[in-house]
């Protein structure tokens, strides 16, 4: 299992938005804390053309630092060639480990479904062009997500459905097609969570990730509770606390299938922050 040098857990924060605004008065400082919890690596969301250039320039500050580049269903409608070309050339870099973030959310429709579509299309085709994992999206648009997915079986990448909050029907569909699930502090919400937390025992120790999508999705029960409503990193063991309450599993064996699983997965390279014991 890997340790810090104080003998603690370690975790991979699968998810954050760290080119967020709401990061740039204190961003070095977020990364200090994440890494004091234990939260030694992230993985810096891209949901459009630019904000993939942000988050690849941030991976270039710090060796624990890592990127996806996709554009978000929300942003699909202003998808231009010129910004698939950008992120084509952002995942020939090997800190841009995944494809996305991407996929479908006809829960807003930000922007028109048969768009958000075409656009996810795009990128499940250079998923599999350039074999680099796909990092997924999908909020009310579980049935129409699995049927294209289903299109491209045979050539499909490892995937990863990204702050998951369906339905069992939801989960047992992504499970049969082996992509991993991704849990945030959605389940910590005693408003919104009570489902998801029942289902989470269902996740097999292999397709299990956490992360915090922060600045979003605070834990509704951090205790005490934060003046800020900004999620960080570094509140990544509490989620990963509550998972292994709802699993009943120890928190160091959440801690050490969610870190492997991450490692495998994006084929990450985080040598340098750990000792094995």
């Amino acid at each position: 299992m890997a340790f810090n040098d104080n003998n603690t857990a370690v975790y991979i924060d699968i998810g954050v938005n760290l080119t967020n605004s709401r990061f740039n008065k204190d961003r070095n400082e977020v990364i200090q804390c994440a890494e004091e919890a234990g939260v030694i690596a992230q993985v810096i969301t891209g949901t459009d053309a630019q904000e993939s250039i942000a988050a690849y320039q941030l991976t270039l500050q710090n060796p624990l630092l890592f990127s996806t580049a996709g554009c978000h269903p929300h942003d699909a409608k202003d998808f231009i060639e010129d910004d698939f070309q950008t992120i084509k050339s952002l995942l020939k870099h090997e800190r841009v480990v995944a494809v996305g973030e991407c996929g479908l959310d006809f829960n807003r429709n930000f922007s028109p479904p048969a768009i958000q579509e075409a656009v996810f299309r795009q990128q499940i085709e250079l998923a599999c062009a350039i074999n680099k994992p796909l990092f997924l999206h999908e909020r009310d648009a579980n049935e129409r997500m699995v049927e294209i997915l289903d299109e491209y079986a045979a050539d499909l990448p490892k995937a990863i459905i990204h702050c998951f909050t369906g339905n069992l029907p939801a989960l047992e569909s992504y499970l049969e097609r082996d992509l991993y699930i991704g849990i945030t502090g959605w389940v910590c919400d005693e408003r919104r969570g009570v489902g998801l937390s029942k289902i989470i025992p269902l996740i097999p120790d292999d397709r299990l990730m956490i992360e915090t999508d922060a600045p979003y999705l605070i834990p509704r029960d951090l205790r005490p509770k934060p003046k800020s409503n900004r999620n960080e990193p570094r509140y990544l063991p509490h989620i990963a606390k509550k998972i292994a309450g709802c699993r009943n599993q120890d928190l160091e064996y959440i801690a050490k299938i969610s870190y492997q699983n991450a490692l495998d997965f994006f084929k990450l390279d985080t040598t340098n922050a750990f000792q094995i014991t």
